[in-house]
């Protein structure tokens, strides 16, 4: 297999943020039938009882300031966990000597580029999910995924692509007996090594991509670097994780 080609590429979605689960109790302030009405005078709530218990009402506030600037693409709602299909990436030393040679390069074009903490091979959208789906929801994913042998990938995956998209059709089918939104149509599969706030593909595109290819392709043992037997498929919903084996 020849080394991994590079790509540039926009997200519609953001990476997912780990959710706690709350839940709000009935309503109160009615009055039964025949009651008199209460007096319209009220008496001002104290300030420290006002922030006594913050976000309860709205939800916690999402300051994006906390990671990294990005924006959730959906709003955060007491019960929903955002929910995500993959199959893990475990960088080895060799992997993250190759990443520290492509990083500083691409920051001459993209200083605001960061890192990628894990890597990853995404086989579904963020979606959100309901607490009490989520046991049912990763049941499901574990039935569908039992059978599949191992694949190998690279930067992008140029190899296995078609095993990939029989994962994802089944994950799809998960999707679709949850009416939830399926993956992208003729996807192209890949493990991210960095991202930034903002669409930076004009500053990333054409020269800054075949320079950085010829990083790879110079780099000793690139090709075989850049394979990995992916053992496993992975769902993280909220700050929750679940394991699928693959055979």
């Amino acid at each position: 297999m020849s080394a991994a080609p590079l790509v540039g590429y926009s997200s519609s979605g953001s990476e997912d943020e780990a959710e706690t689960e709350a839940c709000a109790g009935p309503g109160v302030g009615g009055r039964h039938r025949g009651q008199s009405p209460l007096p319209s005078q009220r008496l001002p709530v104290p300030d420290s009882v006002l922030h006594m218990f913050p976000g309860t009402e709205e939800g916690p506030e999402d300051d994006s300031a906390k990671h990294g600037g990005r924006v959730r693409t959906f709003p955060h709602e007491r019960g929903n966990w955002a929910t995500h299909v993959y199959v893990p990436y475990e960088a080895g030393e060799d992997f993250l000597e190759l990443l520290d040679a492509l990083l500083p390069h691409a920051q001459t074009y993209v200083p605001r580029l960061v890192r990628m903490e894990a890597f990853h091979v995404s086989l579904s959208q963020s979606v959100v999910l309901r607490h009490h789906w989520i046991l049912p929801f990763v049941q499901a994913l574990k039935d569908r995924v039992a059978s599949f042998q191992r694949t190998f990938v690279g930067l992008e995956v140029t190899s296995g692509h078609a095993q990939f998209l029989d994962l994802v059709s089944e994950v799809d089918r998960v999707m679709e007996e949850f009416e939830l939104p399926t993956f992208y149509q003729d996807p192209s599969f890949h493990i991210s090594l960095a991202w930034c706030v903002g669409d930076a593909r004009l500053q990333l595109e054409g020269q800054c991509l075949r320079e950085l290819q010829a990083i790879v392709d110079e780099f000793e043992d690139s090709e075989i670097l850049l394979r990995v037997r992916a053992r496993q498929v992975r769902c993280k919903s909220g700050n929750k994780f679940f394991s699928m084996p693959l055979k």
